[in-house]
């Protein structure tokens, strides 16, 4: 842990102990109760606050949920050795969904079954969705840091729902594409969506942003994951006279479509959402997928302090160069913070669900993280803490994600607020 971060998290820790009442520094950065005024002890006996953590951490979609996870674990790890939730360490209780809404529905029981005062997770939009409904029925809040579907958390009227996210829907990406390639003169688009629910939600999703536009796709292609041909609909594509391809699929189809172009010499770009960042289409699609286009929270270049501190401190704890995913690491990141955050709000240490479902939807300290800074980042009718001014164009590069407008690298100095 690098000591920004450290003395960050620490000052921040004094304020919630209660600086004024005795909480003192210690060499620094980490925090320690003044003897004489301790921090009033939990209701409870346990030892621990208990984290769920639910995604792909094995299997196909692993590339996204493995970041997600140490991203979350990162987080959780900072946390712990300044203290905690007063004084109790948060413990990480994980389960491994491998992207199958059948397991993920298990796993999710097994989760609220161990009592944990939240969850962290999913990262398909599918599996995301045959789980929510058992954390709305036990009252469990549930943290989306990684699918951006949009019905997640649209399924229950935002006043009772228990399920909030810190990743970027899909009804802000898909305006925030076809904006952009509207103004680049792109206005013939040719849709490809795979048949899961994330492509499915994808879909209305663009083609609610394309006709708030006045306009219409030019060709809707659909098809099954694990499509290895999809030439035909792209030479349907081409006679439809498509000058852009906007894909929605979130794993090694993307490079089908781009390999499928390259295929038949058909120059026209490929855009879509943050799925044309993961390595299935960068690796997959080779010289094919440079010059993709797509939305991100976080590109990882160390433009400001909290972002290069927290790519260091990341390559440092995982031993890895590169991060795959790197907005799933940022968003699992930030969404850890988000949670302590708001259970420092809960004085008496009771962390049911609904007092946690309060915590999160009230106003707490605002926490200055490495996706955005976050002043309430959730309120009784809003569960989604990213709104679309936080998003920049990202484009493929010699296989990596860039920013594609100079200016956006520019603004990325300064981290974005909700609006």
């Amino acid at each position: 842990m690098t000591l920004s971060i450290k003395r960050r998290i620490g000052l921040a820790l004094a304020i919630w102990l209660g600086a004024s009442s005795g909480a003192v520094l210690t060499q620094g950065t980490a925090v320690v109760p003044a003897a004489s005024t301790p921090p009033a002890a939990p209701q409870t006996n346990a030892s621990t606050v208990k984290i769920g953590v639910i995604g792909p951490f094995t299997g196909a979609s692993a590339d996204f949920g493995v970041p997600m996870l140490n991203g979350i674990q990162q987080a959780v790890d900072e946390i712990n050795a300044v203290g905690g939730y007063l004084g109790r360490k948060i413990e990480i209780v994980r389960r491994d969904d491998q992207a199958n809404p059948d397991v993920g529905l298990k796993m999710s029981q097994e989760l609220i079954a161990e009592k944990v005062v939240a969850t962290l997770g999913f990262c398909n939009t599918g599996v995301g969705m045959k789980s929510i409904e058992a954390y709305q029925n036990a009252k469990t809040p549930l943290i989306i840091p990684c699918a951006t579907g949009t019905p997640l958390t649209t399924k229950y009227p935002a006043p009772e729902s228990y399920i909030f996210r810190t990743s970027a829907k899909d009804a802000i990406q898909a305006p925030f594409v076809v904006d952009d390639i509207v103004k680049r003169g792109w206005d013939k688009v040719a849709i490809f969506a795979d048949t899961s629910g994330y492509g499915e939600a994808g879909l209305k999703d663009v083609e609610a942003a394309l006709g708030a536009r006045k306009l219409k796709p030019v060709h809707v292609a659909r098809f099954a994951l694990g499509v290895k041909d999809l030439s035909e609909e792209l030479k349907a594509a081409k006679a439809a006279g498509a000058n852009v391809v906007f894909s929605y699929t979130v794993g090694p189809e993307n490079a089908v479509i781009a390999r499928g172009r390259q295929a038949l010499n058909w120059k026209v770009p490929q855009v879509g959402a943050w799925p044309l960042s993961f390595p299935f289409f960068i690796d997959g699609g080779k010289e094919a997928a440079d010059g993709a286009l797509m939305a991100q929270t976080f590109i990882a270049e160390p433009s400001n302090e909290r972002r290069a501190s927290f790519l260091t401190s990341y390559a440092r704890k995982f031993n890895v160069k590169k991060i795959p995913v790197p907005m799933a690491a940022a968003q699992g990141y930030d969404a850890v913070y988000i949670l302590v955050y708001s259970l420092f709000g809960i004085r008496d240490g009771n962390l049911t669900g609904p007092a946690v479902k309060a915590a999160l939807e009230g106003k707490s300290r605002t926490y200055y993280g490495v996706v955005a800074t976050y002043e309430q980042p959730f309120t009784k009718l809003d569960k989604d803490a990213t709104t679309q001014n936080m998003l920049v164009m990202g484009m493929v590069k010699n296989g990596a994600v860039t920013f594609a407008y100079p200016e956006d690298a520019k603004r990325n100095l300064f981290v974005q607020r909700k609006q």
